[in-house]
């Protein structure tokens, strides 16, 4: 009901009615005014109050960070001899690729794009294995199943759809519904198995949804602007995932209560991409802010930037080796930065695409990377 209806369907007060005063149930005059007062004053002492204790909390954060990582890591021996080559281009896109995802089968990789097209590729190959055509342009978000056998996809048609990938019939004719938001859909992610779904979307939540049945089993409220990426640690302890957006800040989640855990700030733009450690108990972002930083979740604070004055784009993808030594970031002037993530130097650079890069991905195995980008391709790197 609008607030013209609701207005209209409240009972007459006039003269004309015949009651020359206000009905019992009407707040006395200026009433209103001295509750808005008091409610405003008792939001400033919270503020306030807030406030406080953040400072507290930021002075207990720094008792305990005694050692820069850089200088924990003098003695480390530096990075040399990174020979990573571009190893394969994947053709086939009609226009920009937004985002991609490797198969745990080391050998397949899933690519959404704006032409409103998924692609299955062999990556060995180059091959197009599926090309399903969505209902909509601008297929924002893009991930493969656990076993393979199945891919998600969504984007601006607010929602996110499962296909089973089969050579053997139809798989246009088996795609169905099982996520919906009400903005578009930016980000999914399978939670270790084929049977759960993790979303995010620019209406600030995230949700896990039962694939079999399409039902909503956990929503996640706490992003203040539209989520733009969400990740799931490697390790199986746990019960966490962390989600970045427009609002700058990256949350941690406990998938079970659906309440936000812990809370991340440092950037001074959207957070465009979030990528755990391999051990779980750290996380990487990558801002349009032109940096990318190193968070941990046991010291609840950030340990690390990585920035150069001459990087002026916005990262849009992150990803470390297996070991966890290099961060791999892709950037908006087309180019890759390879990190070493203890030392905080970049160590080079990997030149190919001819326009920004949208999302960047570390196979299973750590012996490659690959990157979507605005220039229609997927480039593999080795």
């Amino acid at each position: 009901m609008s607030s013209s209806e609701a207005s209209s369907s409240k009972p007459s007060t006039s003269k004309a009615s015949g009651v020359g005063s206000l009905p019992p149930s009407s707040p006395k005059p200026g009433g209103s005014m001295d509750n808005n007062a008091t409610r405003n004053a008792d939001i400033d002492a919270l503020a306030r109050e807030a406030e406080d204790l953040r400072r507290k909390l930021d002075a207990e954060r720094q008792k305990l960070n005694d050692v820069p990582i850089q200088q924990a890591a003098e003695r480390l021996e530096p990075l040399n001899n990174l020979n990573i080559k571009q190893r394969r281009i994947l053709k086939g896109h009609a226009s920009k690729v937004l985002c991609m995802d490797w198969s745990l089968d080391k050998r397949h990789i899933v690519s959404s794009s704006q032409d409103g097209k998924v692609i299955v590729w062999d990556g060995f190959t180059t091959n197009k294995e599926h090309a399903i055509t969505m209902p909509t342009t601008w297929v924002m978000a893009c991930a493969y199943a656990p076993t393979g056998q199945m891919i998600a996809c969504g984007g601006l048609d607010n929602k996110c759809s499962v296909v089973p990938l089969s050579f053997e019939e139809d798989i246009l004719s088996k795609k169905r519904c099982v996520a919906t938001h009400t903005s578009y859909m930016s980000c999914c992610s399978f939670m270790r198995s084929d049977n759960l779904l993790l979303t995010g979307s620019g209406d600030s939540t995230c949700a896990i949804w039962d694939v079999e049945s399409g039902q909503m089993i956990q929503n996640f409220h706490g992003h203040t602007g539209d989520v733009f990426a969400i990740d799931i640690p490697k390790c199986d302890t746990g019960n966490i995932f962390i989600s970045g957006g427009a609002d700058r800040h990256a949350l941690v989640w406990d998938i079970r209560t659906g309440q936000c855990v812990q809370s991340f700030e440092g950037h001074e733009a959207d957070i465009n991409t979030v990528r755990f450690h391999p051990n779980g108990d750290a996380f990487a972002t990558g801002s349009d802010d032109a940096t990318c930083r190193l968070f941990d979740l046991r010291a609840d604070r950030q340990v690390a930037v990585y920035e150069k004055e001459s990087i002026l784009f916005p990262v849009n993808g992150v990803d470390f080796s297996v070991s966890g030594r290099i961060l791999f970031a892709g950037y908006g002037d087309y180019r890759v930065g390879v990190w070493d993530t203890l030392k905080c130097v970049r160590q080079t650079i990997l030149y190919g695409h001819e326009n920004r890069i949208s999302c960047l991905r570390a196979s299973p195995d750590g012996t490659a990377i690959c990157t979507a980008s605005w220039d229609c391709t997927i480039r593999i790197w080795a």
